[in-house]
């Protein structure tokens, strides 16, 4: 034997369990909660992409929705919509 050593296993590298990412675990979160109605990730995720496009939509519809909106006046007042400026109750003297 020579003086060196021998080792009769061969070496394995380790293998990685992938981590679950921010959307594999809310997808995971869906499917355990659904009650049944959502059975796999696939479906948890176009639940998730029909959220944010409705969540989208709304939030267009408010930014973007209701155009100039009329202040209704107190009885006896007048509102006036001076140029550049907020609208505002006419002053009585």
């Amino acid at each position: 034997m020579n003086g060196e050593v021998q080792f009769k296993e061969q070496w394995q590298p380790q293998q990685r369990i992938p981590k679950k990412g921010w959307g594999e675990k809310l997808a995971s979160f869906i499917v355990k909660y659904s009650g049944g109605l959502i059975k796999d990730e696939t479906q948890a995720a176009y639940v998730i992409i029909g959220f944010v496009v409705v969540a989208i939509i709304i939030s267009l519809f408010l930014i973007f929705g209701g155009g100039k909106s009329e202040i209704k006046a107190p009885p006896g007042q007048k509102v006036i919509y001076p140029p550049n400026e907020p609208p505002r109750l006419q002053q009585q003297f």
